[in-house]
Order: C-alpha cells, then structure tokens, then sequence
C-alpha cells in the first residue's frame, strides 16, 4: 500500500511503459492521473481508471509524485519548464517529487535537480529496464541517481513500479548506468547475431547453438530472454524500437567523449546500426537486428 503521505501520483507519457507504471501505481494504492499528448494512450488510460488530464500542468498541480516517461531530455526539460512557468515548482509550494524514468542525459538531469532543490523539490533519473511487460507487472529495474532524502520520499512509488531499485549515486548518476546498460545491449545483440551466423554457416542451428551459448559464458541478457522470446519466434515485437537504441548509442558515445574515454568498439556497434548498414527504420523494433535470416552485417564497407 502506498504511503498515506505521497498517495497521488501522476505520470506524464501513458505509452507503453508509461501506461504500464501507471497500473501498477494504481494496484499500489495510488490516486493517479495521467497526461499523454495521443488521445488514444488518454482513452485507455481512462478505461484503466487513470484519471486523464488536459495538460502536463494539470498532472503536476494534482499530484505529490509525478513520473516522467518521455523520449527524450528535451521533452524532459520542457514539462518541466511549463510547471515552472505555471508556479507549480516555486519555492513554498507544496515538495513534489519528479521520477524521470526516460534515458535522459546525466548533465540535464543535474541541472534540474540542483534547480528544483533550491525551490524545496525533488527530482530524480530513474532510467528503468524491463519493457512494457515489466512495467505492466511492476518489475521492473531502475537504475536511481539522486538525493537520498528524496529518493526516500519517492521509495513508496519506485516500489510500487519497480522489483529491483538500485541507486547508484547522486543525480546523473542513474542516467549513465542506463545509458551503459543499452551500449552493451546493442553490443550484445550484434555480437550474438555474429556468433549464431557462424554457427549455421559451420552447420549447427541457431537453436542447438543458443542452448549451449545460455549454459555457458556467452550468454546474456540478449541470448537468454530476447532471442528465445522475440527473434527466434520471429514476432519482433519486444515494444522498443531501433531509434530508440539508435539514440542510446548515441547519447552514450557522446558522453564518452565528453568523459575523454576512447570506445571503439561503441563506434562500430553505431556504424552497424546505422540505417545504411543494417536497413532498419528507426520504427522497426530492435529485435530484427538479430534474425540470423538476414545478413546486416556485411552490408557495413569494409574498412
């Protein structure tokens, strides 16, 4: 049951995961309302018994812990300059608590923190893992940068959404781990895909070859839950799409030169996502990256 002092949540984005998190805040004893720009997430939203709202300022004038699930750190800063610009986050309002659950950037996410924390606010990275499925089930992973103090007050509704909380450190702290994390998923799904291509092409079957790579070292998160559940089956329906990791690269490559750490390896993994080399739409989802049917990975000009 949710804390009698933090019971109204609200989450701004009601796609996929946002939707999801929502549920489960709901199941936990939460009030929440909900703002989405697509009438279709507000109508389902709705019907879930998520009170819709007119605007992100709606969402933030009724709750005490607002959750954020957005594309992108633009769209993060922007929700929270229109609840700014409406008075919403002065100082000697009543505290809210921001969980910013999108892959967002460490350096946004620190300047938000320190200026919400001069006007007596919260706000905390909480980048998650999961899916849409982990999100509708409340079990997801989140990986939690902030101030104690805060993340305490917020810890009823992580939990409500999340089986695993780890915080990692103070605010941007979460989003690098996150953006670490997906580096290595985009590593490991064109590493994986390599590896079951030799197989089939020396005569073992992606099948046989992936039982063997899930009981010994080369197995991954890839290996033991993606290609059994979306790529062997052939659904590619895992709800994350390849602009989605196509950005995460990105980001992550951008703030290893901003770190001045060489990542050569990071560089060829963007090279072979790249829309030119693996023939991907930024819509279609990443799962199509691995099929071992077809080639991506000799599209890329030798170097």
């Amino acid at each position: 049951m949710a804390d009698d002092t933090v019971k109204r949540a609200g989450v701004i984005g009601l796609g996929a995961m946002g939707f999801g998190m929502a549920s489960s805040l709901a199941r936990a004893g939460f009030e929440v309302s909900g703002y989405d720009p697509a009438p279709a997430a507000q109508e389902r939203a709705s019907d879930a018994g998520i009170a819709p709202l007119a605007s992100p300022e709606d969402v933030f004038a009724t709750a005490e812990i607002i959750v954020l699930s957005l594309p992108a750190a633009a769209h993060v800063e922007a929700a929270i300059a229109a609840a700014q610009g409406a008075g919403l986050l002065a100082v000697g309002a009543a505290p809210k608590v921001i969980i910013d659950t999108s892959t967002s950037e460490a350096e946004v996410s620190r300047k938000l923190a320190a200026e919400l924390a001069d006007a007596g606010h919260g706000f905390l990275d909480a980048p998650v893992s999961g899916g849409p499925s982990g999100a509708a089930a409340g079990q997801l992973s989140v990986m939690l940068g902030g101030d104690e103090a805060w993340a305490g007050r917020a810890m009823p509704a992580l939990e409500a959404m999340a089986a695993k909380i780890l915080h990692v450190g103070p605010s941007g702290a979460g989003n690098v781990a996150k953006l670490v994390n997906n580096m290595l998923a985009a590593s490991h799904m064109i590493t994986t895909l390599e590896a079951l291509r030799l197989a089939e092409a020396a005569g073992v079957g992606a099948e046989d070859a992936l039982r063997v790579i899930n009981s010994a070292t080369g197995r991954s998160a890839i290996s033991e839950i993606h290609y059994p559940n979306w790529v062997l089956p052939r659904s590619f329906d895992s709800g994350f799409s390849t602009g989605l990791m196509r950005k995460d690269v990105r980001l992550a490559r951008e703030l290893a030169e901003r770190s001045g750490c060489a990542m050569p390896v990071a560089d060829l993994v963007a090279e072979l996502w790249a829309e030119e080399n693996s023939g991907l739409k930024d819509a279609d989802d990443f799962m199509h990256m691995g099929d071992p049917a077809v080639d991506r990975l000799s599209k890329k000009e030798k170097m």
